[in-house]
C-alpha cells in the first residue's frame, strides 16, 4: 500500500480576501489586506459581527465573531464592508474546480478549506511540494487571493501543518517531522481540542501536545474515557484517512441553524415562534438532502451573553419539521431560567440516511406528515420560497438565515 499525501489547502483570510479581489478587479486601488480592515454585518443591527479581519485589525485586538461596534472602539478608523455571498461561493467553486486538475480525490471541509488526496500524482505533476507549491501560485495569479497548503501523510497532519505558518505559506508536517513542529505546540492548539478539553488536560499537567502523546495512558482513560484514545492517537499524529471522489456526497453529523432576535426575547410564546422558523428550516433541509436526526439539541444565549445547551435523543429517527419542533420546545422548557435571551440555536444531530421509529399509539401518523411536508417543499421550490408558509409565522418579525450550517462526520478524520 502506498504511503498517502494529503494536502490541506485554506484560503487565507477568506471573505476578506475574496470580497478585497473583487473590488481591486473593479478598481478599487487600495488593498484591504494591508490595512485595518474586516467583514461585518451592519453595526446598527445585533447580528453585526465580524466575520473575517485583516492582519494589521488582529494586531488591534479584533477578533471573529465579535460585534462589530466592539471592534470599532477598538479601531476607530477601521474599514468594514458587508459580506457578499453570493460572491463567496463563486470564488469557492472557482477554487475547488482548480484543485480537481490535480487530483479526482478532493474533499471539501469547508466553503474556504479542503482536502486533496495527492497520493500517486507525483509522476504526473512532479514531487507533493512543487505541486502545491504551484497550486498556491495558479490560485494567487488566477483567482487573486492566497492560501496555506499543508502536506502531511494524512488529514490530521496536513491540517496542523497548514496551521504552523501563515499566510501564503507551503508547509509540511510528515512523522519524521511531529517531535519539532507538532510536540512544541500549546496542548489547545491540537485539532478536537476545544476550549472546554484544554484546561481539563492543564489540570493535569498538560501543556502542550508533546506532553499529551507521551502522557500515562491509563490516566487519561480514566478522565476523558472513550475520548482519550483519540486525544492520545491525535498527539502522536496517528488518524485513518478516507477521501472520497470529487464531487461525491458526504454524510452530514448534524443540521444546524440559528438566529440573533431584533430585540431581546421575554416570553415563552416568542421563544417558540423562533424555535419553529428555526426548525421549519432544519426540517427541509434535512428532507433536501435526504437525512433524518436522532437527536435534537437547543442552545441559548441570553442578554448577557451567557450559553447553554440541552440535547435529547428521539423515539426513532426523523426529517419532519413538526417533531423536530415539538422536542425543540419541550428542551427549551425544560432549560430555560426565564432570562432574556438574545439568541437561540436548534441543531438535528446524529444524522442517518435511513428512517426509523417506533409506532406509538398516542403519536400522531408520522408519515402523514412527511408526505404533507415533502407536497409543501415540492410547491414552494415550484413556486417560491414563502408559497405555503404557516400562520403562525405570518407576522413574525424573526428572520432566519435561509441556508443551514453542516457539520461533517470526522469520524474517519
Amino acid at each position: 500500500m502506498l504511503n498517502k499525501t494529503i494536502f490541506h489547502i485554506d484560503v487565507n483570510s477568506a471573505f476578506l480576501s475574496w470580497s478585497t479581489a473583487d473590488l481591486m478587479k473593479k478598481g478599487e486601488t487600495l488593498d484591504l489586506r494591508t490595512v485595518p480592515s474586516a467583514i461585518g454585518g451592519n453595526s446598527n443591527s445585533r447580528r453585526g459581527i465580524i466575520l473575517a479581519k485583516s492582519i494589521p485589525a488582529k494586531k488591534y485586538g479584533i477578533v471573529t465573531g465579535e460585534p462589530v461596534v466592539s471592534a470599532l472602539k477598538k479601531c476607530p478608523f477601521l474599514i468594514v464592508i458587508q459580506p457578499d455571498f453570493k460572491l463567496y461561493n463563486s470564488c469557492s467553486n472557482q477554487l475547488f474546480n482548480l484543485l480537481s486538475n490535480y487530483s479526482d480525490r478532493l474533499e471539501i471541509f469547508s466553503i474556504d478549506e479542503c482536502f486533496l488526496d495527492y497520493t500517486g500524482m507525483e509522476k504526473l505533476f512532479g514531487t507533493a511540494e512543487d505541486a502545491a507549491h504551484e497550486i498556491k501560485e495558479r490560485i494567487k495569479t488566477e483567482l487573486c487571493f492566497t492560501v496555506n497548503i499543508g502536506i502531511g501523510p494524512n488529514k490530521l497532519l496536513a491540517k496542523m501543518a497548514g496551521e504552523l505558518e501563515k499566510p501564503d505559506k507551503v508547509i509540511t508536517l510528515y512523522p519524521n517531522e511531529i517531535e519539532e513542529k507538532l510536540w512544541p505546540l500549546p496542548v489547545g492548539e491540537l485539532f478536537m481540542v476545544g476550549r472546554s478539553t484544554s484546561p481539563r488536560l492543564n489540570r493535569l499537567g498538560i501543556y502542550t501536545i508533546g506532553q499529551l502523546a507521551n502522557y500515562n495512558y491509563a490516566i487519561l482513560e480514566k478522565e476523558f474515557k472513550s475520548y482519550a484514545h483519540i486525544l492520545k492517537n491525535y498527539a502522536n499524529g496517528i488518524a485513518d484517512d478516507i477521501i472520497a471522489p470529487f464531487g461525491h456526497s458526504h454524510t452530514y453529523k448534524s443540521i444546524s441553524n440559528s438566529t440573533t432576535t431584533p430585540k431581546d426575547v421575554f416570553k415563552k410564546e416568542d421563544a417558540y415562534k423562533v424555535l419553529l422558523a428555526l426548525c421549519e428550516n432544519i426540517g427541509k433541509r434535512l428532507r433536501y438532502h435526504g437525512q433524518f436526526a436522532n437527536s435534537i439539541s437547543v442552545t441559548v444565549k441570553t442578554n448577557e451573553f451567557k450559553v447553554y445547551s440541552h440535547q435529547k435523543q428521539l423515539n426513532g429517527s426523523t426529517d419532519c419539521s413538526n417533531i423536530i419542533y415539538s422536542y425543540a420546545t419541550k428542551i427549551f422548557d425544560s432549560m430555560w431560567k426565564k432570562e432574556p435571551l438574545r439568541h437561540l440555536s436548534v441543531s438535528a444531530d446524529k444524522l442517518t440516511d435511513d428512517c426509523f421509529y417506533q409506532l406509538s399509539f398516542i403519536e400522531e401518523n408520522r408519515e402523514k406528515q412527511r408526505k404533507a411536508e415533502n407536497a409543501i417543499d415540492t410547491i414552494n421550490k415550484k413556486f417560491g420560497n414563502n408559497t405555503v408558509k404557516r400562520c403562525t409565522l405570518m407576522d413574525n418579525e424573526i428572520k432566519v438565515a435561509k441556508g443551514s450550517t453542516f457539520s461533517k462526520d470526522i469520524s474517519n478524520f
